[in-house]
């Protein structure tokens, strides 16, 4: 009746209002930080974007003892003291063994930076081995899923099943 329609109207002009608050912040984005306020933003899931609004760094970038951010905000102590704790979860990827982690653009790279190959298995969808690698599962974790064909028929195994001294040709 009457009541429910006046709850209604004050509903509706309260949601609105909250609209318009989110269509203004998204219009004209976020105020820029004050001056000697340290703020920490990050980009597109993958980086970190410093100060400038600019500039944006790659994980590996990031508490490197390199300032690449004009302001070093990159490296602040307060970042970089407790690795990687002290960075969000999308910067680091924890390898299979969860003592060892790797910054986040290490995996999937075709490098073995875990040391047990769990960087490069899973989500990667690695392409298949160039014309210059063997495939095969490697006995030494150097090579994850391929090795160099410079290895092939050096009468060493490198490959599980000895294909690379028996299959494979330089």
């Amino acid at each position: 009746t009457r009541r429910c329609l006046c709850i209604s109207i004050i509903a509706l002009l309260a949601l609105g209002v909250v609209g318009a608050i989110i269509g203004f912040a998204v219009t004209f984005g976020l105020p820029p930080p004050t001056p000697g306020q340290s703020v920490i933003f990050f980009c597109n899931q993958t980086g970190f974007l410093c100060d400038d609004r600019v500039t944006c760094l790659s994980a590996s970038q990031i508490c490197n003892r390199i300032r690449e951010c004009v302001n070093g905000e990159d490296e602040q102590e307060k970042l970089c003291n407790d690795l990687p704790s002290n960075l969000p979860g999308y910067l680091i990827f924890r390898c299979s063994n969860p003592v060892y982690w790797i910054y986040a653009d290490k995996k999937c790279n075709g490098a073995n930076d875990c040391g047990d190959c769990s960087d490069e298995k899973g989500t990667c969808n690695c392409p298949p081995c160039g014309t210059q690698w063997w495939s095969c599962t490697p006995v030494f974790f150097e090579y994850c899923t391929c090795i160099p064909r410079a290895l092939c028929g050096d009468r060493i195994q490198h490959c599980s099943d000895w294909s690379d001294e028996y299959a494979c040709n330089r």
